[in-house]
Parts: structure tokens; C-alpha cells; sequence
């Protein structure tokens, strides 16, 4: 529980959207983020394969490190 794995895009060293996996959705930054965030949040399947992604990359190398 206390391992938390981030996405964001980044456009010009700004940040522009994040998926956090403790929020479990996508955020917004900018205009163009946020519209971004409302899109990728309204797909079951995006949101599933980020959330899947803690499991698969986070927690598998917790171990080895």
C-alpha cells in the first residue's frame, strides 16, 4: 500500500497530465491535460491497464531492489 506509481506527460518541461494510481484516474494541468484526463478517465480500459500497471512494474521490482 505504501507504493504509488505515477504516469504523466510532459510537454515543453511542463507537466500536462498524471495518472496517479492512489487517485486511480487521470489529472489534468493544462487545458489541453485536462481535456486529455476527462477523455482517458471516461475508458474503463485505459483506467484498467494503468491500474495494472503497479501490479506488473511497481511491486514486481520492489523485490529485486
Amino acid at each position: 500500500n505504501d507504493i504509488e506509481f505515477i504516469y504523466s506527460g510532459y510537454y515543453n518541461m511542463e507537466e500536462i497530465w498524471r495518472f496517479s494510481s492512489s487517485l486511480g484516474k487521470f489529472v489534468g494541468y493544462t487545458e489541453y491535460g485536462l481535456k486529455q484526463a476527462e477523455n482517458w478517465n471516461k475508458d474503463p480500459s485505459e483506467l484498467a491497464a494503468r491500474k495494472a500497471e503497479k501490479e506488473r512494474y511497481c511491486k514486481h521490482n520492489i523485490d529485486i531492489w
